[in-house]
């Protein structure tokens, strides 16, 4: 049983939970640790690397999507310390974000004849558009949405301007205490998503991860996690109110834990 969720989304971006209740459903999910990663930005309320909140720890994160040249892979930030450079990034990425988000809702408009209720605002991403034509009179659910409007290669996809994965880790290694690459099977060339993580000396691979049915053989994953003293990562990518399908045990999550700054807490 996990005690550390560490990949959960909040409204600041394509999530649905308030950061006030994530203690109590971690609790109730029986973790002790949890780590808020919105995708491309850090939660503002969230004053210091590691927090805790109503007998829970929270540690601030980001989820950061870098180009690799031949695919986009997600890095995940534990330990988060405002930068400039990073807020900056984070700045530009959501201007494109509204940008982005304005014109799939546009194109999803004129292909279903439906009028959206979604505000363009930071933080908008995909599921936002999804959930919104689900609320709709449109004849799709969710994951219809992405299969046939808004998913990569859809009528209504638009594509990001997204961070090179070379000034992302650099962004992410000067700002965070620690860094790993997100999910690696979930990418259409795991081998080379993996390769990121010693050609770029991440700190660690997200081992545990809830790939909806699919188990891919972890070897490499635990390959890679035998040298270099790198650390396991894992969550469940909540990006509802379900917390905990997935995460660190008791061992992982105190090797983790040893690296963030957790001065705030004393």
């Amino acid at each position: 049983m996990p005690v550390a969720d560490l990949h959960v989304h909040t409204t600041v971006s394509d999530g649905t939970l308030e950061l006030d209740e994530l203690p109590a459903l971690a609790r109730e999910a029986g973790l002790s640790a949890v780590a808020v990663t919105d995708h491309d930005r850090y939660h503002p309320d969230l004053d210091a690397p590691v927090t805790h909140r109503d007998g829970v720890t929270l540690v601030r994160g980001i989820e950061l999507r870098a180009e690799t040249g031949d695919e986009r892979v997600d890095l995940l930030g534990y330990g988060l310390h405002e930068t400039d450079a990073l807020a900056a990034e984070c700045d530009r990425i959501q201007r494109d974000r509204q940008s982005r988000g304005r014109r799939i809702v546009e194109l999803v408009e004129a292909e279903t004849g439906v009028e959206l209720d979604v505000d363009i605002e930071p933080g908008l991403g995909r599921p936002d558009v999804a959930r919104a034509v689900e609320r709709s009179d449109a004849p799709y659910d969710y994951g219809e949405t992405f299969d046939e409007l808004i998913g990569n290669g859809g009528p209504c996809y638009v594509p990001r301007d997204v961070t090179g994965i070379d000034r992302a880790v650099e962004l992410l290694s000067r700002a965070c205490d620690v860094v790993s690459l997100a999910h690696p099977f979930r990418y259409d060339d795991p081998s080379a998503a993996l390769s990121l993580v010693e050609t770029h000396d991440l700190d660690g691979v997200e081992r545990y991860y809830d790939y909806a049915g699919f188990d891919p053989d972890p070897t490499p994953v635990e390959e890679l996690l035998a040298g270099a003293d790198r650390l396991a990562t894992g969550g469940s990518d909540a990006h509802d109110r379900t917390l905990g399908v997935t995460g660190l045990g008791e061992r992982d999550w105190r090797r983790l834990r040893e690296r963030l700054d957790t001065t705030a807490l004393a």
